[in-house]
C-alpha cells in the first residue's frame, strides 16, 4: 500500500537516509529563499511511495538560472560538476544529484544525439513529459511533502502499471531496455500502448556498453527476470538477440520438461537464480548469464530419437559458440565469456557424476576444467528447478555440493603440491624435462595418491628413483 500522507513520505525519506535527506531539505530551503523551488523526482519518490528504503536523491530546481544556481550551491557545498554540461551537478560526499529542467531536441538516431538546453522556467508538467515512465515522473516537495503528479504516476504505481509518459519516450530507444529491467525488478505489467510503442522503436543504434548496463539490472536486481524477457518477446525486441529468440517454440520431451518449450524453461531457470544470489556481483553475473544461455544449443540439436521421443544430445557443447557470441557482444570481457562457457559446457555432468558414483579423481578433474564447482552446482539447481522436478531430484545437487566440500574444491581447484623448485632442489636444471615429471606428480595428487606436500615430495623421490636409468 502506498503511503497516504505527505508527513509519512517525508518521515520515510528521513529514516532511509537521514544525513542526505537533511541536505536535500537544506538545498530546498536555500532555493526557496531565492524565489525558486526544489522538487525530488524519479526513483527516490517512486521508492518512497512503494515503502522501499531510498539511498540516493534526484532534485530538480525550478525558477533559478543555471549560473545563479551554481553560485548558490557552491557557496555552501562542494560540487562535482562532471555532468554540468548536461545540466546536472552532484553534491560531493552525498548521494544527491541536482538538475535544472531541460529541453532536449533529437538531432540524430543515436542514444546521445540530443541538443540539451536548461530551462528553469519550464512548467513542471512539460518537464515531467520528458521522463520515461509515469511512475518516474512523480515529484515531491521535500519541505512541504506535497506530491506533484502531472501524469498519473501514483495511480499507475498503485495498480502495478508501467506506462510511458509521452511520445518523447520514443526519442531514446534505450528506454525499451529500461522497461525490460523495470518489469524484472518491480511487480509491474507493461501498458499495452507502451508495448506497442516499443515495438516501433529501432535498436540498431544503441551502444553496447549501455545495453550491458540495462541487462545487468535485469540479471542482478530483477525480482523476476522472466518478466523482462517476456516483455522483449512481446514488443519484438527479442529479434535483436537471435540466440535467445531461437529457444521460443523449441520443444522438449514432456516426460522430463513438463514446463514447456526451451524458452519457458530458460525463463524459469533465470527466475530460480534469484534465490541463489550472493554478495559478490561477479558471481551473480556469472550464474545468471549461465542460466540464461545454458540451453541455447537445444534449437541446434533437438530431434526425434530412435524411440520417438525428443532428444537434444550434445546441446551443452554445440551451443557454446552461441554463448560466446551473446555474452561477448554485450560484455567485452574475455574472462567473463570464458567463465560462462565453462559453466554451460559442464552443466549436464554433476547429476551424471552423482548417479555414476564417480570417485574423487573425477571431481578434481572437473574442478580443474570448470574452476567454480559451487557456481556449477547453483546452475544445475536452477536447471532442475526449471523442470518442475520433484524435490528429491534436488538431492542430487546436494550430494554434488557435499562431495566438492569434502574434497575442498567447491570454490577453487586443487593447487599442485610438487613444484619446479622441488626439482631444482634435487639438482635438476630447468628445462623441458620438468613438465612430464610435474604432470606425473599432479596426476598422482589428483588421483588421491597423496594429499600433503610431504607425501608429495616422497612420491617425487620415488618417481625419480624409478625413472632414473641404472648406471
Amino acid at each position: 500500500m502506498l503511503p497516504s500522507s505527505s508527513d509519512s513520505l517525508l518521515s520515510a525519506l528521513a529514516r532511509s537516509a537521514p544525513e542526505d535527506f537533511a541536505c536535500v531539505r537544506a538545498v530546498a530551503q536555500c532555493v526557496r529563499d531565492r524565489g525558486g523551488r526544489a522538487l525530488l523526482v524519479g526513483g527516490c519518490v517512486r521508492d518512497a511511495l512503494r515503502g522501499v528504503p531510498v539511498h540516493d536523491f534526484d532534485v530538480e530546481i525550478y525558477g533559478i538560472a543555471p549560473d545563479a544556481l551554481l553560485a548558490l550551491l557552491s557557496s555552501r557545498w562542494t560540487l562535482n560538476q562532471v555532468g554540468a554540461s548536461f545540466g546536472v551537478v552532484k553534491l560531493s560526499h552525498h548521494d544527491i544529484d541536482i538538475a535544472l529542467p531541460r529541453r532536449e531536441n533529437l538531432i540524430g538516431r543515436g542514444h546521445r544525439d540530443f541538443a540539451i538546453a536548461a530551462d528553469p522556467q519550464m512548467p513542471v508538467r512539460e518537464a515531467a513529459a520528458r521522463r520515461d515512465f509515469t511512475i518516474n515522473a512523480i515529484l515531491l516537495d521535500p519541505l512541504t511533502g506535497e506530491v506533484v503528479d502531472p501524469w498519473g504516476g501514483r495511480a499507475d504505481l498503485a495498480r502495478g502499471i508501467l506506462r510511458h509518459v509521452s511520445d518523447h519516450f520514443s526519442e531514446d530507444p534505450l528506454r525499451v531496455l529500461r522497461a525490460m529491467q523495470f518489469l524484472a525488478r518491480f511487480p509491474l505489467t507493461a501498458a499495452p500502448e507502451t508495448v506497442a510503442l516499443c515495438a516501433t522503436m529501432p535498436q540498431d543504434a544503441l551502444p553496447f556498453e549501455r545495453l550491458a548496463a540495462e541487462w545487468e539490472k535485469l540479471l542482478l536486481q530483477g525480482e523476476k527476470p522472466s518478466r523482462g524477457l517476456e516483455f522483449l518477446r512481446a514488443c519484438g525486441w527479442i529479434h535483436g538477440y537471435p540466440e535467445l529468440e531461437a529457444m521460443i517454440g523449441c520443444p522438449q520431451n514432456p516426460a522430463f520438461h513438463p514446463e514447456g518449450d526451451v524458452w519457458r524453461h530458460t525463463c524459469l531457470a533465470l527466475d530460480a537464480a534469484v534465490a541463489l544470489r550472493r554478495e559478490n556481483r561477479e558471481d551473480n553475473l556469472l550464474l545468471t548469464l549461465a542460466a540464461l544461455t545454458h540451453d541455447v544449443g537445444k534449437p541446434l540439436t533437438t530431434r526425434t530419437g530412435p524411440r520417438g521421443t525428443l532428444v537434444s544430445y550434445g546441446h551443452e557443447v554445440e551451443g557454446l559458440p552461441l554463448v560466446e557470441r551473446f555474452v561477448s557482444r554485450l560484455w567485452n570481457q574475455p574472462k567473463l565469456v570464458q567463465q560462462v562457457v565453462r559453466l554451460v559446457r559442464a552443466h549436464m555432468r554433476p547429476v551424471r557424476m552423482v548417479l555414476d558414483a564417480c570417485g574423487p579423481k573425477a571431481y578434481r578433474r572437473l574442478s580443474l576444467e570448470v574452476v567454480r564447482l559451487d557456481l556449477l552446482a547453483d546452475l544445475v539447481e536452477c536447471d532442475i528447478r526449471a523442470t518442475l522436478a520433484p524435490p528429491e531430484r534436488l538431492d542430487l545437487v546436494k550430494r554434488f555440493r557435499e562431495k566438492t566440500a569434502e574434497l575442498s574444491i567447491a570454490a577453487s581447484p586443487p593447487e599442485p603440491l610438487v613444484l619446479g623448485r622441488d626439482l631444482i632442489a634435487r639438482g635438476m636444471a630447468p628445462g623441458p624435462a620438468f613438465k612430464p615429471i610435474l604432470d606425473a606428480c599432479f596426476d598422482a595428487q589428483i588421483s588421491g595418491l597423496f594429499q600433503t606436500r610431504e607425501a608429495g615430495l616422497r612420491f617425487l623421490d620415488d618417481w625419480l628413483r624409478s625413472h632414473t636409468p641404472a648406471r
